[in-house]
């Protein structure tokens, strides 16, 4: 099979393409801890509510089951962000594999210099965000109606 020539100027706009790309994915970023943010703030105020108007008791159930909704719709919306970060991170990926030796389009290829890393830095920062954005709001949800559960 012979192989095809390479289009400079396709190079080009598929760098374009990558740069696009680069930015969605990143800008999910923010939005992702935000979210999560929010998700910790609510779930705080909710429970200092409870404890303040006479701890969890059964008549305390509405709470409960709002902070469950509440939670499991931030599991979704989460979800979804996260979705998104993996589906341009995944066509990000598909240009780098075209042009395997053009530097450019590894900016994420980051492994070696995390090796380099402080050790500390490295076990820390070695959990994927999207593991605890997912599980944080579903473990949220599963708690308000464990409560909701447990209280009746």
């Amino acid at each position: 099979m012979e192989k095809m020539r390479e289009d400079p100027e396709m190079r080009e706009r598929d760098f374009e393409t990558y740069k696009l790309l680069l930015e969605l994915w990143s800008r999910e970023n923010p939005i992702k801890t935000a979210k999560l943010q929010v998700l910790l703030a609510v779930n705080g105020i909710l429970v200092s509510a409870i404890t303040i108007s006479g701890g969890f008791t059964a008549n305390q159930w509405f709470v409960y089951l709002a902070g469950a909704l509440f939670s499991l719709i931030w599991t979704f919306s989460i979800g979804r962000t996260s979705l998104f970060q993996d589906v341009w991170h995944t066509k990000i990926k598909e240009l780098q594999n075209r042009y395997p030796n053009d530097t450019r389009f590894s900016i994420l290829e980051t492994q070696n210099e995390r090796r380099k890393a402080r050790f500390l830095l490295r076990i820390m920062g070695g959990i994927s965000s999207k593991w605890y954005l997912l599980f944080a709001p579903l473990g949220f949800s599963i708690a308000w109606l464990s409560v909701l559960i447990f209280t009746r």
